[in-house]
């Protein structure tokens, strides 16, 4: 039997034509014939290019320098194409070329990589020579990939059409199945990528002779900016003292003694993974190769892969391997040193290709094929919201009667449910307490007004208009308790109970840093048994009081906050310490947002034991700056579902941006809250709290406002700035990430357009 196979193999790029490689080799394996259809896409792989632009340009000269690393690099691919390849006897440039061949084919197999990516090709439109169309043949699809969490708008349809010709399907990542799923309603199977179907032995065979001579080094493959891999560069050099050796596919050098190698062609490539002591790198089939050859690795990836790690396919593989410590820039990465956990890696790594193949053999003999579950990383223990969900609210630890679950912070300083599995009975009630794992019930749209406290005194210490102390004094009037978050005399935020009007002031005020709940919801609970209750905090925190508590008990008023996102407490506390370091003297406070040059210029303030004072506008201070960038807050704040008018609740508080200089013009300077009403309860204490108050339209609420309609997005270089802490002093994270820009910079940043800054920033990116 014999089989066409539709990938791309000629674009000189590793990953592609090894990929091609080891599809063919899997199908000979199961006893099939197959070839490889020499179908050229637009792709110019030649060296020089004619100068289209200044960036191509730039890249011939850097190319002109290299030029004969690069031949040697360039016949290196042809010569592995024609060893390892099985390619037609013809090479085919159309479509129509395809549908008049007669090809000696029983079945067309749709190969793996982003074959099925629009966006790769010149039209921006799928080609539909990867989908087979030039054939009435049979089809199959083995791991091919969209190279995208979704579809282009309008091509469902299109995709639906083309994939009606196949008998089996399969993906390379979650995200495809999703894709599929959605475009034609059918069930794609989710596989390896063609690599890992051979095994280490069978990749040495068509390695090439060891390309560094003398000893151990520590390989880089980077595809694009090292960015938060840089860090792990240099420490593992320095703690291992082995030489870097730095295969180039970015042209910017990632160490500053690297042996840099521009020749190597796919058997090289092999030779460098297997023979390096350990790997750095941010490209798939680096990470792949790290795996097969079981290298001590660290990747890295983009930050919407981060941020969304179930549509990576780096994640998608390391997860099913128990890998994904290797992944840098986030809290759970493995310590510098720390070595894989190979043996279940490999367990797992052989099960999975085991059931890719055997989907390839159903595929090949068109039989039916049910995909196989994958076993659990990580034992049997409680569900709970993953890392990129939780939010720490800490109603998980509150819910277990054994306290078997612990609050432990991470590597990037927040903490996360930790389950101690000799406690656990696996009762499941931390579970149904996760707000994360349960839809919310949507809510009516709720009513918005401006309002500001009548006491000046009260008003001029608070963040904005002062709502929250006429709610506070609301209920500590009527015998009630407060909770909400203060600082302690170690700059750390903690929720604590507020009895008191004297005591009010510590509960005042933004505070931009995660607070902590330990032990906080049994609290709220108890008191709730005999009094009225106020608990203000972060819409999360506030889900996650009423998750723990099952109810809304009629003697509760919450308070949600109108959240930018919360940073990461450990950051902070470094910080505070930075401070104190840099000014000789320990903080007894700190105003995050001070009132001393009005509400509009809010200034961070720092006071001191001996009593100095610091105060400089929040956003030219480095702790502000790097807040405003949304540097350093917690993972699931960049997807949060509370960043909506369906409000957990009572009420919402915030400022009231967006006022046009004419209304409230003798207010502006004060401060005026935004208040929202979300609730009856809420409405009923509203009509007693003695707030001036106006009704406001919510929709300029939310242009004022925009977390009440979306999140914070990800800052690009939010990995790099946790790779760097994790690894290195914090007075030097601080002033690679937070200081201020050069005036130059500066200066630039207020004449220059939004349009030339954006060109810009993609230029800087590139380099």
């Amino acid at each position: 039997m014999k089989a066409g196979l539709v990938t791309f193999y000629h674009l000189h790029h590793y990953g592609a034509i090894l990929q091609a490689a080891a599809t063919q080799r899997a199908l000979a394996s199961l006893g099939w014939d197959c070839e490889t259809i020499d179908y050229f896409v637009n792709q110019d792989i030649r060296i020089l290019k004619p100068p289209t632009s200044p960036g191509r340009a730039a890249n011939d000269a850097y190319n002109a320098l290299h030029y004969p690393a690069l031949k040697r690099r360039w016949q290196r691919f042809e010569g592995f194409s024609k060893a390892h390849l099985n390619l037609t006897a013809r090479r085919f440039r159309s479509w129509e070329e395809l549908r008049e061949a007669r090809l000696p084919y029983d079945l067309l197999v749709s190969g793996s990589d982003q074959i099925w990516n629009p966006a790769i090709f010149p039209d921006g439109r799928f080609d539909p020579v990867f989908f087979g169309t030039f054939s009435p043949l049979r089809k199959i699809a083995y791991a091919p990939s969209f190279g995208a969490a979704r579809l282009p708008e309008g091509m469902e349809e299109e995709l639906k059409g083309y994939l009606a010709g196949f008998s089996h399907l399969s993906v390379r990542e979650l995200s495809g199945r999703e894709i599929v799923r959605e475009a034609a309603g059918r069930e794609a199977a989710v596989v390896l990528d063609p690599t890992l179907l051979l095994t280490a032995a069978e990749w040495s065979a068509l390695a090439a002779e060891p390309v560094v001579r003398g000893g151990d080094y520590i390989l880089c493959y980077c595809i694009s900016r090292s960015g938060a891999l840089e860090p792990y560069i240099r420490r593992l050099a320095e703690e291992t003292g082995l030489p870097v050796v730095q295969l180039c596919g970015t042209r910017r050098k990632l160490h500053p003694k690297a042996k840099l190698i521009f020749d190597a062609g796919p058997a090289e490539f092999l030779s460098l993974f297997r023979n390096a002591a350990y790997v750095c790198t941010n490209s798939f089939h680096g990470t792949v190769f790290s795996v097969q050859f079981q290298r001590p690795f660290f990747t890295a990836v983009a930050p919407a892969e981060l941020q969304d790690p179930e549509r990576s396919r780096t994640f998608s593989l390391l997860s099913r391997l128990g890998l994904t410590d290797r992944v840098v820039g986030k809290g759970d990465a493995a310590g510098l040193l720390d070595l894989p956990g190979w043996p279940a890696a490999e367990a797992r790594l052989n099960a999975a290709r085991a059931g890719a193949m055997a989907y390839l053999k159903a595929a090949l003999a068109d039989e039916p094929y049910e995909e196989g579950g994958e076993p659990p990383v990580k034992g049997d223990g409680p569900l709970l919201a993953d890392r990129t969900h939780c939010t720490g609210c800490s109603a998980c630890a509150a819910r277990c009667p054994r306290d078997a679950i612990a609050l432990v912070r991470d590597k990037e300083g927040f903490a996360f449910p930790a389950v101690d599995p000799e406690k656990c009975v696996r009762c499941g009630l931390c579970t149904n307490a996760c707000p994360m794992l349960r839809q919310r019930e949507p809510k009516p749209l709720p009513a918005a007004f401006a309002a500001w406290n009548r006491e000046a005194d009260v008003r001029r210490d608070s963040t904005s208009g002062g709502a929250f102390s006429a709610l506070a004094d609301y209920v500590l009037e009527g015998g009630g308790v407060v909770f909400g978050a203060a600082l302690d005399g170690k700059q750390h935020l903690r929720h604590t109970a507020c009895f008191r009007k004297e005591d009010l002031w510590h509960l005042r005020g933004a505070k931009y840093v995660q607070s902590d709940l330990e032990g906080v919801f049994r609290e709220v609970k108890k008191c709730l048994e005999n009094r009225q209750v106020l608990f203000s905090g972060t819409p999360c925190q506030v889900d996650g009081l009423y998750r723990y508590l099952g109810s809304r008990p009629e003697n509760l008023t919450t308070c949600d906050l109108v959240c930018h996102g919360v940073p990461s407490p450990g950051v902070w506390e470094d910080m505070a310490h930075y401070i104190e370091k840099k000014r000789g003297r320990e903080l007894q406070t700190v105003r995050f947002r001070n009132k001393v040059e009005g509400w509009k210029n809010s200034h961070f303030t720092a006071v001191y034991d001996d009593g100095t004072v610091d105060t400089h506008p929040l956003f030219e201070t480095e702790y502000g700056r790097a807040f405003g960038r949304a540097l350093f807050l917690r993972p699931c704040c960049h997807r949060c579902p509370y960043a909506s008018l369906n409000r957990p609740g009572d009420f919402t508080l915030g400022d009231l941006w967006g006022l046009r200089p004419d209304e409230l013009p003798e207010q502006q300077q004060k401060g005026v809250s935004l208040l929202l009403v979300n609730t009856p309860h809420a409405s009923h204490v509203f009509d007693q709290l003695p707030l001036v108050r106006q009704p406001f339209p919510v929709e300029r609420a939310i242009a004022g406002n925009p977390r009440l309609a979306s999140p914070t997005a990800r800052a690009a270089d939010r990995a790099a700035f946790f790779a760097a802490y994790a690894l290195e002093p914090f007075d030097q994270v601080v002033r690679k990430f937070c200081a201020l820009p050069p005036l130059p910079v500066r200066a630039a940043g207020k004449v220059l357009s939004p349009e030339v800054k954006a060109r810009v920033k993609k230029a800087l990116k590139k380099g």
